[in-house]
């Protein structure tokens, strides 16, 4: 297939260069963007633990004190973090930029937050740390400047320099963190005016504990809690109807949904994966009704504990 020819004001590849190097040399990825949200990616549900996530993340902003949240995995921690932050709407806008889209409006939720959202890899060095944190929130500061002036020039409008239009600073898998990473938070926070929320498994409160001069900084604690087993009914069946799985047999429905419930007991991220398996079955076998034998079909295509 012959090369196109490339625009010359994006494009790294000459004229005839058809970028056959970056199929077997070791590049890569091009650059620090996430990955773009798959097709028929759910949408965000808010539940009463969200609700909370959120009461708990405008009490840390307001009161700039250190929060501590955390909870088993797959409740739907991550992902109330990031609806708080505005973080789907802020990346969607970092790609459209990184394609030379032009700067669009910046995402109102990204404006009504003025929340940076930061996780750390799983081997952050003390650089990558030191680099990570003042990143996150400029860019969130610069932001802001943007949208209230049209650019940014942190020397005519200062009071975006230091992250200064930032509230607060959300760090998602803190138990990443070693010793030293969590004394680089401690010492970022001490140099800002800034709310900062970790979240991470069950046993990260115990484990700050550990080190006096971080653990006297806290000043509010979250447990992030399953679904009870009524809102979890409720969350599935607004699912169902945005999911086109409802059907006309109330009855058969509810069961149904109750099986669900008593599977995944409250966990969120176990409900996807069900949903997904679920619509499989119903697709290769044509069916149209969920029934209490399709969920357990579902089910055995995952692994989830008998």
């Amino acid at each position: 297939m012959p090369p196109t020819e490339p625009d010359s004001t994006r494009s790294l590849l000459g004229k005839d260069d058809d970028g056959r190097r970056f199929l077997s040399g070791t590049f890569g990825e091009i650059n620090g963007l996430t990955s773009p949200p798959y097709p028929g990616a759910p949408a965000f549900l808010p539940t009463r633990e969200h609700r909370r996530f959120t009461e708990f993340a405008d009490t840390v902003r307001a009161h700039r004190y250190i929060g501590v949240c955390w909870g088993p995995p797959g409740v739907g921690k991550t992902l109330s973090a990031r609806h708080y932050a505005g973080a789907p709407e802020w990346e969607q806008w970092q790609r459209d930029l990184g394609e030379d889209r032009g700067p669009g409006p910046i995402p109102e939720r990204v404006l009504q937050a003025r929340t940076a959202l930061w996780t750390p890899t799983v081997n952050a060095s003390p650089r990558q740390v030191d680099q990570a944190l003042p990143r996150s929130c400029q860019q969130i500061s610069y932001a802001i400047d943007y949208h209230r002036h049209g650019r940014v020039d942190p020397f005519v409008h200062p009071e975006s320099r230091s992250s200064g239009l930032t509230e607060l600073l959300i760090i998602d898998e803190a138990d990443r963190l070693k010793t030293t990473g969590l004394e680089q938070v401690r010492d970022y926070y001490d140099r800002h005016t800034i709310g900062m929320i970790l979240i991470g498994m069950p046993g990260i409160d115990k484990r700050l504990g550990r080190y006096p001069q971080l653990y006297s900084r806290v000043g509010f604690a979250h447990e992030y809690r399953q679904l009870t087993p009524e809102e979890l009914t409720a969350v599935l069946v607004r699912r169902w109807h945005t999911d086109g799985l409802a059907s006309d047999d109330e009855f058969t429905q509810t069961v149904a949904v109750a099986t669900i419930a008593r599977i995944t007991g409250g966990n969120f991220r176990l409900v996807d994966r069900l949903l997904t398996q679920i619509r499989r079955i119903l697709e290769i076998n044509h069916l149209a009704t969920v029934t209490p034998e399709v969920v357990e079909a579902a089910r055995d295509a995952l692994l989830i504990g008998h």
